[in-house]
């Protein structure tokens, strides 16, 4: 036998048990690993994001997935942490963020390019510092690709808290952080090249997730990250894009949710512990999780907070 074919093998054999979330995945980029390949871990910085959250998450991931779907892909945590386990799966990824979908598409497809662009930024950051922040933040109307991409991920890694956060114009308006330039790190090249890897086949495109939760197909798992519930009145919902995402969105979300279920996909949603969310997904499983919240601009209530996953029970 091959040395590629006892590869695939061994990975069959992986995917095939539940093995603990330990060996799954690793919880710096390039330091695990599968077969001598390095497992691809989110490449940006996302709030909200579910690194954090895999090992409460496990129990309740299919047996086995052949078919995957994400209408908000947000950071990517739960997919790359899936693609380690289901290397065959196939896979869609959506989100209504026309740059995060660019800055995927450019990882997949010319990520090489991407590297050496942010080599440049890096330098140019290191000599110009708050300066360049500010005039890379203010180039909103770059028109190629790998430029886009380059300037979200700069922005995502040396702006206050990692943030992305539109204004109703769709142009980011998030401060610099509190960063030393010469500490500053973009990539882990070994870990982009392997995030590069995950995403080659994958379908990556602008999508609403109406669109997405109408077509999710019988025995197709899907996990959805939406915006959450605010877990107060006075908190305002995140503008990853101009257009917001409030309550009839949530509503709506629910709706198509319970529409998919009934066709025979597996789903499972994430959102905020609160009253609504729960009366909202009342015919479903809803389970509980605790999770770190470190977004928040007073810093005394920033620590543990309860969020619900909601699962379909297909």
């Amino acid at each position: 036998m091959s040395n590629s074919a006892h590869a695939r093998q061994s990975q069959q054999k992986l995917s095939s048990k539940r093995l603990p979330v330990a060996l799954l995945s690793r919880n710096s980029a390039g330091k695990g690993s599968r077969h001598g390949l390095v497992e691809a871990q989110p490449f940006l910085k996302w709030a909200g994001g579910k690194s954090q959250l895999l090992s409460q998450f496990h129990p309740y991931f299919p047996e086995s997935i052949a078919s995957y779907c994400e209408p908000f892909i947000g950071g990517g945590a739960v997919f790359f942490h899936l693609k380690a386990r289901f290397p065959e799966m196939e896979v869609a990824l959506y989100d209504n963020n026309a740059e995060l979908i660019n800055c995927y598409q450019v990882v997949r497809d010319h990520v090489e390019e991407l590297m050496r662009l942010l080599d440049q930024h890096l330098k140019e950051f290191r000599a110009g510092g708050e300066r360049y922040f500010y005039l890379v933040r203010s180039q909103h109307d770059l028109t190629q690709a790998i430029e886009r991409a380059a300037r979200m991920i700069f922005l995502n890694k040396t702006c206050y808290n990692g943030l992305w956060r539109v204004n109703g114009r769709g142009k980011f308006n998030v401060p610099i952080g509190s960063y030393k330039p010469e500490k500053v790190s973009l990539y882990d090249r070994s870990n982009l090249m392997a995030a590069s890897r995950e995403l080659q086949g994958a379908r990556i495109a602008v999508q609403d997730f109406r669109h997405t939760l109408r077509d999710a197909a019988r025995g197709q798992f899907l996990y959805a990250d939406p915006p959450y519930v605010p877990l107060s009145p006075t908190a305002n919902f995140t503008s990853y894009t101009k257009e917001d995402f409030g309550k009839p969105e949530q509503e709506e979300l629910a709706a198509l949710f319970a529409d998919a279920a009934r066709r025979g996909a597996r789903l499972m949603l994430s959102n905020s512990d609160t009253p609504f969310v729960r009366k909202l997904y009342g015919d479903f499983t809803i389970k509980t999780v605790s999770a770190r919240r470190a977004v928040n601009s007073d810093g005394t209530k920033r620590g543990r907070v309860s969020e619900v996953i909601v699962l379909s029970g297909q």
